[in-house]
């Protein structure tokens, strides 16, 4: 076990960035085309956590052209460049699934004041 968590340990990032599940945030991700490297901003709502230590992931959901459009992002990548949270949301649950469901403006998370 010790031989483990001595592996993982250069792994896990220093930052981790703070958000709830109910933010809006806009992740930056690097993206490899062939020899050439950019970066691609996915904004959208984050709908579900997962996890815990080296393998936490979290979910954001979007909308893009009236498709439903969900990325699932571990927090420790080394492509995740930044997570930046451009809004709170105020939320009961752990899991916002039942945000599929729903479209315009029932679709939106209340914000935290």
């Amino acid at each position: 076990m010790d031989a483990i968590k001595h592996f993982t340990e250069g792994m896990i990032k220093e930052n981790k960035p703070q958000f709830e599940v109910g933010d809006t945030v806009r992740v930056s991700v690097r993206i490899k085309e062939g020899d050439k490297e950019r970066i691609q901003a996915f904004e959208g709502t984050v709908i579900a956590k997962k996890h815990g230590g080296i393998a936490e992931t979290f979910t954001v959901r979007r909308t893009s052209y009236g498709v439903g459009v969900e990325r699932v992002f571990p927090v420790n990548s080394p492509f995740v460049e930044k997570v930046e949270v451009v809004r709170r949301g105020k939320v009961r649950r752990a899991k916002l699934f039942y945000l599929r469901e729903r479209t315009g403006k029932a679709a939106k998370v209340k914000a935290r004041i």
